[in-house]
């Protein structure tokens, strides 16, 4: 794997002898290896120049894009088919459904071509997309012959969609994800299946304690007479959901039975919910280290490997060479500007020798993750046009007034008083005429920035808060104008524009954020953790999308919904005579149903959140069967048990301190006044999440000139021997 496993036809490129240059086959190849440990890639493949090139097209943007794109448009063929959103003939969908399958088939014959063929063969994700294309095809042409005889089918695969999500390589760390709760289910089985036991044990004693006594409910039906019954109620009662509701019959007739409710919420929601935490805790954590530290051991193994390709002997000391390593850092990052790449040349030479040695040159894949922006600094167009004016003593005074920090205190008061206007009825002409005015203070505000600072540079790429600033502001401006225009004429009072005006009046008071320091390091942190949050959204779609497919099969027109205005008997009991007099159609849950896809991830929302889930469930075993509420306890296992409660475990460890220095802050604004020309900054401190912390733990147990593990040892790591000698958050980090 990764050029050192057998690749049939495949030939081994070596480096160069120390003395002669290296050729462009290996330059490709050390860029290749360098690429894959910049970006934590982990896939085998072939060391001949026609594959190198393959597998550089197979990591194109544009080819990953192309990628994304049809497993979009494969998701979302649910809308469209029935039971459908947005109904679309069958022979529309399916031959949509086509084309998707027929680029993933292209992207894996692409995968194969770069892959050497027994490792293609054992990968698992490959058999499983070739196993999902064949049965989705056989799905299309048997529901679709039951179609044109106007027989009834059920589309099966469409759970499976999912699948091109999860297994194809440009979402590795969705299946590390699920890599690390498979790994972890053997571990905590024990504990789930005692505490079905024990669910089970105490759901016997309440059907013998209070089965036989002639209790009711709230609702008057019989009290605890059945088994799946009482069990469901139970398993409910561990979320705390149904409670104290669940127990009021039996409290009602006897104090004494609220004991019963008592020791089962002690042994079951307090005992064993705590031990079922911890052992998933402690499992996961333990495989999750154990995938890290293959990472951190493979990216090692990898940089090594370029190194050895590209060395050249420069006295007793092996080394790259400063011409070889700026190729080869412009071939891993084609778009790197010339001053990018000289300070990182300066990183890595560090006593200017013209050559990199050993351990610099095995930083490369980390200094090329570092953002860096070449700032050029600017006069201001007016100090060019009317430079007298500009320097004059009136217009420095304006500027230092801008660059203050009392010019953001007072702008702070101003802020805080247009909340209590806000507060305020609008229809009075005086908080009216008050809007105007703190509007227009709000653009000379705006006005006098950009005054004090340069134009492009206040608004430059990375100045988020300035542009958010700006755009609500003119927003607001827009909007009321609109609105005062449309009164004016007094034809018609537009509630649309109206709206628009009030929620933007609200948005303002956002600039707060903008004003106080600390607030901007809060949202700053969370705006850096949101890109981690993708592969728990990611996973949360996958089981989401597959549950809401079975749904529909199962629950589909069961329930329906009604417009409000409609008065048939029907929608009192949301188009089903089983839920007369229902809890369900009761409360108006005739919307929650699954009757289209979007209904259904409404729906799987709400149980996610556990309150009135059992009412839901209720309902939908009112119009099926009993059995139905094992789709529902099956879905609050797998999504708020196992991988809510593993992702929480998995939190983030975030740098408070990553926040963008900006423009119009007001600190350091009057020492980039002075400055001139282009120089380097680092864009934001890289939030450190607590994947990357153990990465660089690992890392860091490997001493610089030590080349690590070989790649069978690094394979055929396991959780047991995981743990470094002598762990050390403090020197990785």
């Amino acid at each position: 794997m990764l050029g050192t496993g057998p690749a049939a036809g495949a030939r081994r490129l070596r480096p160069e002898p120390p003395e002669e240059l290296p050729s462009q086959e290996n330059l490709l190849l050390a860029a290749a290896y360098v690429s894959d440990a910049q970006y934590n890639r982990n896939v085998p493949f072939r060391t001949s120049p026609q594959a190198i090139r393959l597998y550089g097209l197979y990591n194109h943007r544009a080819t990953r894009a192309a990628t994304y794109f049809f497993i979009c448009v494969s998701l979302s063929l649910a809308l469209f088919e029935e039971p459908a959103l947005f109904p679309l003939p069958f022979w529309a969908t399916s031959a949509a459904e086509v084309l998707c399958l027929t680029a993933f088939f292209g992207r894996l014959v692409h995968f194969a071509k770069v892959t050497p063929q027994k490792v293609f063969w054992k990968d698992t994700k490959n058999i499983c997309i070739m196993a999902t294309i064949a049965l989705t095809l056989i799905d299309l042409i048997i529901y679709g012959s039951l179609e044109a005889a106007h027989i009834h089918s059920v589309r099966w695969s469409r759970a499976l969609r999912p699948v091109f999500l999860i297994n194809l390589p440009e979402s590795r760390q969705i299946r590390r994800a699920l890599r690390s709760i498979r790994n972890t289910l053997p571990d905590i089985l024990y504990v789930l299946l005692l505490f079905l036991f024990s669910v089970l044990m105490f759901s016997l004693m309440a059907l013998k304690l209070f089965g036989d006594r002639g209790l009711k409910t709230a609702e008057g039906t019989p009290y605890f007479t059945n088994l799946l019954e009482i069990t469901f109620e139970l398993y409910v009662l561990v979320t705390t959901a149904n409670s104290p509701d669940v127990m009021m019959p039996a409290y009602n007739s006897q104090w004494w039975y609220s004991l019963f409710f008592m020791a089962y919420l002690v042994v079951n929601t307090y005992i064993f919910m705590s031990v079922f935490l911890a052992v998933v805790y402690n499992n996961y954590r333990k495989h999750l280290k154990n995938e890290i530290r293959k990472l951190a051991c493979l990216k090692r193994h990898k940089m090594v490997e370029a190194f050895h390709l590209l060395k050249v002997k420069v006295g007793p000391e092996s080394v790259v060479t400063e011409a070889v390593w700026k190729r080869l850092a412009r071939a891993v990052a084609p778009g790197i500007s010339s001053s990018h790449l000289e300070l990182l040349l300066r990183i890595s030479d560090e006593g200017q020798k013209g050559h990199v040695d050993k351990t610099n040159f095995l930083r490369l894949a980390d200094l090329l993750n570092i953002e860096v922006v070449t700032v050029n600094i600017r006069r201001h167009p007016l100090e060019a046009w009317v430079p007298r004016v500009y320097q004059s003593s009136a217009s420095l005074l304006v500027q230092k007034m801008v660059r203050h920090r009392i010019f953001v205190w007072v702008y702070d008061v101003i802020i805080l008083i247009n909340a209590v206007f806000i507060a305020l009825d609008e229809r009075n002409p005086f908080i009216s005429h008050a809007e105007w005015l703190f509007l227009s203070l709000y653009v000379l505000e705006i006005l006098l920035k950009l005054y004090t600072h340069e134009p492009r540079a206040y608004f430059g790429r990375k100045q988020f808060w300035n542009w958010f600033d700006t755009l609500i502001i003119i927003a607001a401006l827009v909007a009321m104008v609109a609105n005062a225009t449309i009164q004016s004429a007094r034809k018609y009072k537009s509630q649309q524009i109206l709206d628009i005006v009030l929620i933007l009046r609200i948005l303002r008071l956002l600039r707060v954020i903008v004003s106080i320091q600390r607030f901007r390091v809060i949202v700053t942190t969370l705006i850096n953790i949101g890109p981690t949050m993708i592969t728990f959204g990611g996973l949360i779609f996958v089981v989401y999308y597959a549950f809401a497919v079975v749904g529909m099969e199962l629950f589909h027109d069961k329930v329906r919904f009604f417009d409000p205005n409609f008065t048939a008997p029907a929608a009192l009991v949301c188009g089903n005579p089983a839920l007369a007099g229902s809890a369900f159609a009761r409360d108006g849950y005739c919307r929650n149903n699954f009757n289209d896809l979007a209904s259904a991830l409404v729906v799987l929302t709400e149980l996610t959140v556990v309150n009135h889930g059992p009412l839901i469930a209720g309902g939908f075993a009112l119009v099926t069967h009993q059995a139905a509420k094992l789709y529902f306890i099956l879905f609050h296992v797998v999504v708020v048990i196992l991988i809510v409660k593993e992702d929480e475990q998995d939190g983030q460890l975030t740098d408070v301190d990553a926040m963008e220095g900006g423009l119009g802050g007001g600190e350091g604004d009057s020492r980039r006044a002075a400055w001139r020309g282009l120089y380097c900054r680092i864009a934001s401190k890289k939030y450190r999440t607590v994947d990357t912390l153990l990465q660089r733990m690992f890392e860091s147990e490997i001493a610089p000139d030590d080349e690590g593990p070989s790649l069978d040892e690094i394979l055929n790591f396991s959780p047991s021997d995981m743990y470094p000698k002598n762990p050390n958050f403090e020197n990785s980090a």
